[in-house]
């Protein structure tokens, strides 16, 4: 369940500069991170091969950075439900990186803080500061502003 809910497009624009909070911690399984190598056809032996993986520079194997990408649309469902509008699109990303490697069997979980909301033919632009932390680690796994649009 959403930590906040908004209602039309005039309780998102009052969404700018306010901390949604955080979401809850999902563990990064070896299987998620097969699967999605399999939907990728990125078979790399760091994510792929454990007993390789524990000889190689994480000494563990590691979840793909587009997998922990992947991951902020089920953990931005826990930071904000939007009713009210006909339609909310993906629109991109400004700036995205991967500080830190998510190794298998690590939590993560996902922040976010509404930087602003402008207003677009039809609806509104949300850009939103995400970061997704492992569990005990200090550094961030991404940090990333995703683009929203909602729409009337």
């Amino acid at each position: 369940m959403a930590v906040n809910t908004v209602n039309g497009l005039d309780e998102v624009r009052a969404l700018a500069g306010k901390h949604l909070g955080k979401s809850s911690w999902l563990e990064i399984t070896q299987e998620r991170v097969n699967l999605f190598a399999d939907a990728t056809d990125d078979h790399q032996w760091i994510h792929v091969d454990p007993e390789r993986a524990k000889a190689g520079p994480f000494a563990a194997p590691i979840a793909h950075g587009y997998l922990t990408l992947s991951l902020v649309i089920p953990l931005f469902h826990d930071l904000l439900a939007i009713t009210g509008t006909s339609m909310s699109v993906n629109y991109g990303l400004d700036k995205l990186r991967f500080p830190s490697p998510v190794k298998v069997g690590s939590k993560i979980r996902l922040g976010g803080v509404v930087d602003k909301v402008d207003d677009v033919p039809g609806g509104v632009q949300m850009y939103v500061d995400l970061t997704i932390e492992v569990q005990g680690q200090a550094k961030p796994a991404l940090v990333a502003r995703g683009v929203y649009r909602h729409y009337a």
